[in-house]
Parts: structure tokens; C-alpha cells; sequence
């Protein structure tokens, strides 16, 4: 059984509401949905009845084995995919195709035109969209090329970059649009494991000075726990909710450390171990978690 979780949203609002504060809603929702694609056998469910909402600036991570559906839930929250059952809702308004409130940053990054400079690249969706015109367009991109560190690369061409500095590209490029949510598809899994962490480095860095709202899909239990401010584990196929955790206590400063190494150690335990009695949340030590059965 999937159980719908109190979100951290949600309990951050009956809070409120018992100070008599003010509350502000969910900049997205996912409210029980499932999906589900065609292979030529048979209809196969890639999740069941997922819900979680994330509030404006969050990090918040997607969790899971390979084949637990969070790729799939990413592209339905950028309008790729249509749930055949719940719905998605940004900024109170029904997700129902792509748009520019919306940009993804895939794994790879070979999607950068290899005939056009950096520069270009990242003008190109602003020009293709007609959000801005040439000249403004162009302040934007060396805007954020100086955000990630690339104003000196502004006229190189992709194939004279680094995977690492090829990612700098992507973000800034996605940035550059001011997305209401960026979207990030495991985008550092191609990179070794030095420029994986510059590459986690830099965006907690960018974030902290920008403070987007990411949505950031992994199956690195240690990239989740680095980059994330907010947790949402899933099960093996078919992806459903096991649990949602509160993880901004750490960064990459934590890892190696006796707390991280647990807390890794109990997040695969609440993965995998789904024949095993539910944990007690004080044996979790987690800032806060939510437990679905």
C-alpha cells in the first residue's frame, strides 16, 4: 500500500496556522500520480500513486534503484509524459504539456549544438522561445556564464570543453530562462568522481546566490543526501513512496562522517529492506521523516 504523506509543505502550514502566521502554497504538487508506458507485450506501471510538494527554493531530491520511475516522474513534471492517474500542478496551474517555466538538464551533454558557441547556446532558448530579444538575451547569457564560472569560455565550441565545464553549460543555459523549477536528470552520473563533486559543489554554490527551486533526480544515496534539502525515497519498480526525509543538515563538508554514514546506511535500509518491520523514527535520527507504509 502507497500511503499519501503529510508534506513537508503541508505540516509547515498547520504550523503556521497554530501561530496565526502566514502560509504559503506548494509551488509544485504531484497528487497520486501514477504512470505508466507501453512496451509490446503488456501496459508496464512505472510508479504507483506518488504525492509529495515542493516549496519555493527547495532542493528537493528524487531517490531510487534503477528502474523505480523517477526519470519518468521528472519528464512528467516537465510535461513530457501525461500520468494516467493524479495530476501535477505548478504554481496552482495543471501540468499538461512542456514550457519555459520548466527546463530540464539531462545527463548528457552532447544536446549542446556542437556549431555553436557557448555564448550561443545558452542565448539560444531565450531567441527560440522569443523571451528576449538579441541584445537582452545576450546580457542574460553572460549573466549566468559568469554565474558558473565560463565568461572567459563564451566564444569556445562544446568539443573544446570538459564534461564538467560541458555541465556548466547546460546549467547556465537552463538557468538563464528563470524557470519557476530546474529540472536535473541525474546530471552528473557521466562524470568521474572528482568533477561529479566540483559539479555538486558549484551548484550548491550557484544555488545559495540564486536560490532556484531543483527538483534533482539520483540513485547516488550520497549525492542525494549532498545535494538535497528534502528526500523523497522511492521503491523498486513500480516506484512508490516509502518515505520522505529532511537532509539540509548536511553538505559536502559531511562526507566521511560518522552521522552521514549512518544516515546513508539507514536511507538504504528504508530502500531496500521492504520484508523488514517499519523503523522507528526516533532509531532514524533524521531531522524529520515521514513514513509511508
Amino acid at each position: 500500500m502507497n500511503a499519501v504523506l503529510q508534506s513537508h509543505t503541508a505540516s509547515n502550514r498547520s504550523h503556521a496556522q497554530e501561530a496565526n502566521q502566514p502560509t504559503a502554497e506548494a509551488l509544485l504538487q504531484v497528487q497520486g500520480v501514477s504512470l505508466e508506458y507501453r512496451t509490446p507485450e503488456r501496459v508496464v506501471r512505472a510508479t504507483h500513486q506518488v504525492s509529495f510538494e515542493i516549496d519555493p527554493a527547495d532542493r528537493f531530491v528524487l531517490l531510487g534503484p534503477s528502474g523505480c520511475g523517477k526519470s519518468t516522474l521528472l519528464k512528467a513534471v516537465a510535461g513530457f509524459i501525461t500520468p494516467s492517474e493524479g495530476q501535477i500542478r505548478l504554481a496552482g496551474q495543471q501540468v499538461k504539456e512542456p514550457g519555459p517555466d520548466r527546463i530540464v538538464v539531462f545527463q548528457e551533454f552532447d544536446q549542446l549544438p556542437p556549431w555553436k558557441t557557448v555564448i550561443e547556446n545558452v542565448m539560444f532558448p531565450l531567441l527560440a522561445s522569443r523571451t528576449l530579444k538579441r541584445r537582452e538575451a545576450e546580457e542574460r547569457a553572460r549573466h549566468y556564464l559568469e554565474k558558473v564560472g565560463l565568461s572567459t569560455f563564451a566564444n569556445a565550441y562544446p568539443h573544446t570543453l570538459s564534461g564538467g565545464m560541458k555541465a556548466r553549460v547546460a546549467i547556465a543555459r537552463a538557468l538563464a530562462m528563470q524557470p519557476k523549477i530546474l529540472l536535473m536528470d541525474e546530471p552528473f552520473a557521466a562524470l568521474d568522481a572528482l568533477t561529479r563533486r566540483k559539479m555538486q559543489e558549484e551548484l550548491l554554490e550557484l544555488w545559495e546566490e540564486v536560490r532556484f527551486t531543483l527538483l534533482f533526480v539520483t540513485h547516488s544515496i550520497e549525492e542525494a543526501l549532498v545535494v538535497g534539502n528534502r528526500i523523497l525515497l522511492l521503491s523498486p519498480h513500480p516506484g512508490r513512496v516509502r518515505a520522505e526525509i529532511n537532509s539540509h543538515q548536511y553538505d559536502l563538508k559531511s562526507l566521511g562522517g560518522v552521522d552521514f554514514q549512518a544516515s546513508a546506511q539507514r536511507i538504504h535500509r528504508l530502500l531496500f529492506d521492504e520484508g523488514e518491520a517499519p523503523v522507528a523514527e526516533q532509531d532514524l535520527r533524521f531531522q524529520d521523516i515521514r513514513i509511508a507504509y
